[in-house]
């Protein structure tokens, strides 16, 4: 699974687990094993699912809304795809867990 990363400056959660071609987004799944090869699914309900989710090459291409705080990391702020191959866990973004996001460092 191929993953895009677009930040956006958003005071939400997200949790993102992925099994097989399934991603569970803030405990919703996502069950993308149905598309096939070359195929694309132009609309997917899903506020943090941002374009087309595409099949390509056998991997699930997907772009995903990354939040951040005020005043990101420059790794918050220009994050790198992921090339996700094991199951589990993906991302886990909690602004109050970091405590005063918009709060100048």
């Amino acid at each position: 699974m191929h993953i895009d990363l677009s930040p956006q400056h958003r005071d939400a959660s997200l949790t993102v687990e992925k099994q097989g071609d399934i991603l569970t987004i803030n405990g919703a799944p996502y069950d993308f094993s149905s598309i096939p090869e070359g195929a694309t699914v132009e609309n997917v309900p899903c506020d943090f699912i941002v374009g087309p989710v595409s099949r390509i090459n056998g991997e699930i291409h997907l772009t995903l809304i990354s939040p951040h705080g005020g005043y990101p990391t420059e790794t918050e702020a220009f994050p790198p795809a992921l090339e996700v191959a094991p199951d589990g866990v993906i991302i886990d973004f909690n602004p109050a867990a970091k405590g005063g996001e918009d709060v100048e460092p």
